[in-house]
């Protein structure tokens, strides 16, 4: 089994944009079987990202462009997103779950991409994020005992 491919994809800053980038790498993962948990939080998980891109990265300038790079096998769905903006330091995103926060905007796509996701990397610049699903092992089969009991 060698590397799995690597797909690109290069959308404008658009939001209507991110359906197309998800159904693509679902299409991907389809053959590989994952369970519907797997696939809520790859969905979830890409649907903020890309979101997070077009709006905080890109400040939803159509001419700004968000790429995505992804690979899928059957083990794991990583995805990579890059959009053309400044970039941020995620350490700074407050904690949207502690109670001075509860009512402010903002934190709550990182939030939910590290609850659902394996994995999630943010580069230095903070303009880049990468998402990766690992399949969780088969439960090994449950041993019977011997003896008829």
């Amino acid at each position: 089994m060698g590397r799995p491919r690597v797909y690109t994809m290069v959308i404008a800053s658009r939001l209507s944009a991110i359906t197309q980038v998800v159904e693509a790498v679902m299409a991907r993962a389809e053959p590989y079987h994952y369970g519907e948990n797997a696939r809520f939080a790859i969905r979830l998980a890409l649907d903020e990202g890309l979101s997070n891109a077009i709006r905080h990265g890109n400040r939803n300038n159509p001419r700004k462009s968000v790429t995505v790079r992804y690979s899928v096998n059957e083990q794991r769905v990583r995805v990579s997103i890059c959009d053309e903006g400044p970039g941020f330091t995620p350490g700074a995103v407050p904690d949207c779950t502690l109670e001075e926060n509860l009512c402010r905007p903002g934190g709550r796509g990182v939030m939910l991409m590290k609850a659902y996701m394996t994995s999630v990397r943010f580069n230095a610049a903070g303009n880049c994020v990468t998402l990766v699903k690992k399949r969780k092992p088969a439960a090994p089969a449950a041993r019977r005992p011997r003896g008829g009991r």
